[in-house]
């Protein structure tokens, strides 16, 4: 199975920009559930310096530099990505061994070394937009475990309980908006979710990290899709030590499995942001994001 993805993100500036540098983020990373077949990345205005980079998490990173005055930037990817459905499937019948694991065995596999637990641990710690351990939201998270039930189980009911407590509100928040006033509100949107469920997680001693990427959406029965009405996505996974990472998205209460793309991975949304930049210039900016996926179905035939 194949998707094709259309990222378009353009910024509109009031006042000319004289000089601007951007990261970019827009290049999906391999895993052992999908591979880029085809990218490419397009900037308007165009008389760029453009450089590939893989970061610190093994993401892919453009850096973007723009030395001519310009009164907006458009960059847009586009990429073909391939989903391996048979490794989604070991994926998923390993979940259920991993089932077996108790909070209380998690606990006592992060005393070791071992080179799985030490990269893990990075996962546990404060980052840049959850800095510090919650109370309320440790006592929150706390009522779904136990040491001897299954930590899985333990995450997955906890994940629907995000669902049902906290309400999807688009434009409630925005990247700096505290996790603490999203939790008092009850609402937000995915980046929130996402980052209520790591914080609270890393509070009992988890390791829970950002997934960054696509969702397939699908238009109501009998009516087109539209281009344009995707958007960008996020969730979170937890570390089992001896299993891996698995992938939890509390915005629709439904573990990742063929509708999912992953664009990268990170401690937290600053991570793994689409776009980030400086630029040298006055006044104020809009920006526009564009995003499409579209599934094409690959069919597999056997000659005789």
């Amino acid at each position: 199975m194949l998707y094709h993805i259309f990222h378009s993100t353009q910024f509109s500036y009031q006042q000319r920009v004289s000089f601007s540098h951007n990261l970019i983020r827009l290049k999906p990373r391999d895993t052992p559930f999908q591979t880029v077949i085809d990218f490419s990345l397009s900037t308007d205005p165009g008389n760029s310096e453009l450089e590939e980079y893989t970061d610190y998490f093994g993401n892919h990173l453009h850096h973007l530099v723009i030395r001519e005055p310009h009164h907006y930037l458009k960059v847009t990817a586009r990429t073909c990505i391939a989903i391996d459905m048979q490794a989604i499937e070991q994926h998923r019948m390993l979940s259920e061994y991993a089932k077996e694991i108790s909070y209380a065995q998690i606990l006592q596999a992060f005393q070791a070394s071992t080179p799985d637990v030490i990269d893990a641990k990075q996962f546990c710690l404060p980052s840049l937009f959850l800095k510090k351990s919650d109370p309320l939201l440790r006592d929150y998270v706390s009522s779904s475990f136990s040491y001897e039930r299954s930590v899985y189980d333990s995450v997955q009911e906890f994940m629907g309980r995000i669902y049902n407590d906290f309400e999807f509100v688009s434009g409630f928040s925005d990247v700096n908006t505290p996790v603490e006033t999203v939790f008092e509100a009850r609402k937000g949107v995915c980046q929130d979710f996402a980052h209520i469920a790591i914080s609270a997680l890393r509070c009992i001693g988890l390791a829970a990290r950002y997934v960054s990427g696509y969702i397939e959406t699908l238009p109501p029965a009998g009516e087109e899709k539209l281009f344009g009405a995707d958007a960008s996505h996020a969730w979170f996974s937890v570390f089992i030590p001896g299993f891996g990472w698995f992938d939890f998205d509390p915005t629709n209460n439904i573990i990742p499995y063929d509708q999912h793309i992953v664009l990268g991975y990170g401690r937290d949304y600053a991570d793994i942001a689409p776009t980030q930049g400086v630029i040298l210039g006055s006044g104020l900016s809009d920006v526009k994001v564009t995003v499409d996926v579209t599934r094409e179905e690959i069919l597999e035939q056997s000659q005789n």
